[in-house]
This record gives structure tokens, C-alpha cells and sequence, in this order.
């Protein structure tokens, strides 16, 4: 019986204030946190929602957790983790991640920040000297109408504090039609079996969209901070975070690839008219291959995740341990592309309404334009992945969710209602 079921059974639907009542999980029981405030039947519409996705075939499953004050608010698995083998979803089924990648990158840079290896105000140059040559694409329109693309110095050199704001002029090619990413596109960025420092040069040989620190601009920008990462440690992405972020946190079944024939098994995988992420290129979780792709590339599970969130909620400190000193917390959480920065925003601004940008991620900054604005608290931190795999850290709230599903069409809808649904169910 799953914790919706255990919860009406027990208090009819009744609006509580939750002290130390305890809930039923597929994987065992937990203590619902003194103090939480839920109604118990618009809780239990999340669990109707998904279970109605999985029904009429928009996803294969899903996993959400909502923990509050240090322990599960709810706890639910939905559907298969492969509708091939049909194995249940479990804390322990690897999602592909994508951009949440992007968090964990950003977390392990701000710890190098912290012991000195960089600083934010660095030149990229100074450590990859290709990209002190680096142009800025500049699109001339002529009056039969074509465009050219004119190559002008930087106003000012990219720095690391740019690739982690994402206002370095690094993009992707995937999106859009601009004559630069139209460039990215057609540089075959991704042949060959390479690694992180070769990728670093291609980008350094392709223009870049804007000046530096003139507009958030998504794109391979935490690719080349995770070489910058690798030249001031002497080591690879991985053994980096491995050694400062997840073997510490207890994050076993997080990295990179999955080849292994046991987590094979516990790979999640899309429905299949739904498998295609739309990014640019396939990269193969399943083979083992040189690039580490620091903005797209991790996988992970629930039970490892939910550390990395915690630790987020708790300003870098998990279990008593300190992977974020105050001051980087502060760094990393602050908005730094909002008035005053210099930085605009156009159609492609993901971090949305409402939201201005951190280091890694995207920080609640106003209620936004929409009529009822979306929910959530001031301060709020987020991201998301193509494969739909979504985190909210709401530290007003003493809260954070994270939702783990692998579907790149439905993923919006989905996560914008599951949000809706999460705020609906909270009495404050």
C-alpha cells in the first residue's frame, strides 16, 4: 500500500498539522517532520496526476520526493523505470540527469574556489591560452537582406565567473538560428572520441554570441569551466568530484557512464517515440568514452540526489560535514545578472519568469509577471534537465523536491503542474 493510501485510511482526508505521524514508502516507513503543515488529500493529488501521465502513456514512471526539515514529506514511485523489462522504479534506478549536471559542476567549482585553485575574476585565458584569441560574432545584415558574420575582439576578456553566470558568449548549437550557433552546429563539436581539454579548444576556435557579461546565454560555458577544474587540480572532472563531493556525500551510483551489467539494469530509460533529448548529440551513458560532459553527462538516483539537495537546503553542510563555506554558498545563491549586472535577458533566458541566475542556478528573485504567479518562495533555487529530471530548493520552507522522470517531450507540463500541486498541498 503506498503512503497516499496509508494517510487517507488513517485521517480521512483531514487538513493536519503534522507532528510525528509516520507513512508508509515502497521502500519501508519515515517520519512525516514535526511542524510540516499538509492537507492530506490535495497531497494525494500529485501521486493522481502521475499515476494518470503513466496511464495514458506520457511517461513510463517517475519518482518524487518532498522532504521537509531534514526527513520525507512524501515519498512515491510511479510506473517502470523501462516498459521493456518493466522493472518498478526505485531510490535506486539511474536517471540520466543532463543540465542537472551543471549544479553538481558548479558545486565542485565553488569548493575549488574555496581552497584557492581559481578565482571567479580569472581570464579563462589564463588557463586555456586559446581563448585569448577567442572573437565575438557580430551579425551584419546587408540590403538584399543576407547576413555575414563579423568577427570583433571581446569588450573584455570571458572569465570563470562568466561561465558560471553563463554570460561568457559560449552557446550551444542546437537551438536557435543565429549565424553562431549555426557555426557551433556545423564545427562537428562532438566527433571523434575526445576529451575535455580537447573539447575546450574546439570552443575556443568558434565565436562567441555576445560580449562577454552582456547576456545569459546557455551553452557549453560549464564544459569549459570542468577543464579549467582539471588544470588547477591535475586530475580528471570526475576523480574531483569524486573525492571532494560524492564519496563524501555517500553519492555511490553518480557519475558519468553506466556499463556495469547490475546498473545497467537499474538504468531508466524513456518511453521509445519519446528517446530523443533534442540536445545535439548523443551522448552514450552506456559507453565508456573520454568526454566527461560537465553540463550534461552525470547520472544519478534518488537516494544519491536527495543528499545533493539536502546539502543545497542546509547552505553546504550535510551530516556535519562542510562542502561550501558561507561565503561560496552566498556566492553560488545570489542573483548575479539581475539590475545593475549589465546582463539582458532574451527569449532563450531558461532560468524563466521570475527567476534571476546564481552560479549554477537559477535563484527566485520576484513573483514574476504571471497572473497568479507561479508558486514557490523568494530565493528559491532550481534546475532541470532535458530528460525532465527537476530540483526546487526552498530554503524559506526548510524544503526541497525533486522529481526524476526521462522524458524530454512532456517534461515542462509535467513539472510545472507537479510544482503547482506541491504548493497546493501546503498549509502555511
Amino acid at each position: 500500500m503506498n503512503s497516499g493510501h496509508v494517510l487517507r485510511a488513517l485521517f480521512c482526508g483531514a487538513v493536519l498539522t503534522i507532528a510525528a505521524a509516520s507513512s508508509a514508502s515502497a521502500e519501508g516507513t519515515f517520519d512525516i517532520p514535526a511542524g510540516a503543515h499538509f492537507n492530506l488529500q490535495k497531497l494525494d493529488r500529485i501521486g493522481d496526476y502521475l499515476r494518470d501521465q503513466i496511464a495514458n502513456g506520457k511517461i513510463p514512471g517517475a519518482i518524487l520526493l518532498i522532504q521537509q526539515h531534514g526527513k520525507p514529506v512524501y515519498h512515491e514511485f510511479f510506473g517502470v523505470q523501462d516498459v521493456v523489462s518493466k522493472q518498478p522504479m526505485t531510490d535506486q534506478t539511474i536517471f540520466r540527469l543532463f543540465s542537472m549536471t551543471k549544479a553538481i559542476t558548479s558545486v565542485a567549482a565553488m569548493m575549488l574556489v574555496d581552497e584557492g585553485k581559481f578565482a571567479l575574476e580569472d581570464p579563462i585565458a589564463k588557463y586555456i591560452p586559446s581563448f585569448a584569441n577567442v572573437k565575438v560574432g557580430v551579425e551584419k545584415k546587408s540590403e538584399d537582406g543576407t547576413k555575414t558574420l563579423e568577427l570583433v575582439p571581446p569588450n573584455r576578456p570571458p572569465t570563470v565567473l562568466d561561465l558560471m553566470r553563463h554570460t561568457s558568449g559560449i552557446t550551444y548549437g542546437f537551438y536557435g538560428d543565429s549565424l553562431v550557433r549555426k557555426a557551433y552546429a556545423a564545427a562537428n563539436l562532438y566527433a571523434g572520441d575526445f576529451d575535455l581539454a580537447e573539447f575546450a579548444e574546439r570552443i575556443a576556435k568558434l565565436p562567441l554570441h555576445d560580449q562577454p557579461g552582456t547576456l545569459w546565454q546557455y551553452g557549453h560555458s560549464t564544459d569549459v569551466l570542468a577543464r579549467i577544474m582539471e588544470i588547477v587540480s591535475g586530475k580528471s572532472l570526475f576523480e574531483i568530484e569524486r573525492e571532494r563531493l560524492l564519496d563524501p556525500l555517500g553519492m555511490n551510483d553518480t557519475g558519468f557512464f553506466v556499463t556495469e551489467p547490475e546498473r545497467l539494469q537499474r538504468l531508466a530509460q524513456p518511453l521509445p517515440n519519446d528517446s530523443n533529448f533534442r540536445v545535439g548529440r548523443e551522448y552514450r551513458t552506456e559507453v565508456r568514452q573520454k568526454w566527461e560532459s560537465a553540463s550534461g553527462g552525470m547520472v544519478s538516483t534518488m537516494s544519491d540526489f536527495s543528499k545533493f539537495a539536502q546539502m543545497l537546503l542546509d547552505g553546504g553542510k550535510f551530516e556535519g560535514k562542510t562542502y561550501l563555506s558561507p561565503k561560496a554558498y552566498e556566492l553560488m545563491t545570489t542573483d548575479h545578472i539581475g539590475a545593475g549586472s549589465g546582463v539582458a535577458r532574451d527569449y532563450f533566458y531558461f532560468p524563466g519568469d521570475g527567476f534571476g541566475f546564481g552560479l549554477g542556478l537559477a535563484v527566485r528573485t520576484d513573483p514574476g509577471n504571471a497572473k497568479p504567479p507561479p508558486p514557490g518562495s523568494l530565493g528559491e533555487l532550481k534546475w532541470d534537465g532535458a530528460s525532465g529530471c527537476y530540483f526546487v530548493i526552498d530554503r524559506k520552507q526548510d524544503m526541497f523536491f525533486v522529481l526524476l522522470e526521462q522524458t524530454p517531450t512532456e517534461r515542462q507540463r509535467i513539472q510545472r503542474t507537479v510544482k503547482q500541486l506541491i504548493y497546493e498541498a501546503m498549509e502555511n
